[in-house]
């Protein structure tokens, strides 16, 4: 019984630090998201939450509202400020937060 509490505790300290060092990786840009996009699902907000989407939605939507395809009140001039492959990588970095 001691081993296996010991595994389990091991287990959940080893998600514990796989889960600090994926939010210390974030690209840059994506914690300026956050200023808007609540982090946490215990927020009730109208602005989406963007941790845990899908990361060619984030992609479709962020290059709708860079090209002025997608009605926005600050997301078009706020997408425009990033590049393509940046606009991949915190879409993915996105997708992997839970």
């Amino acid at each position: 019984m001691k081993a296996r509490h010991a595994l389990v505790t091991a287990v959940m300290a080893c998600a514990g630090v796989i889960q600090a060092v994926a939010a210390e990786e974030a690209p840059p840009g994506a914690a300026s998201c956050t200023g808007c996009h609540a982090a946490s699902v215990n927020v009730d907000t109208s602005v989406p939450r963007l941790a845990g989407q899908d990361a060619s939605a984030l992609v479709s939507a962020m290059q709708a509202f860079r090209g002025g395809q997608r009605p926005a009140t600050v997301m078009d001039r706020i997408a425009k400020g990033f590049s393509d492959d940046e606009i991949k990588a915190i879409a993915a970095w996105f997708a992997t937060q839970r």
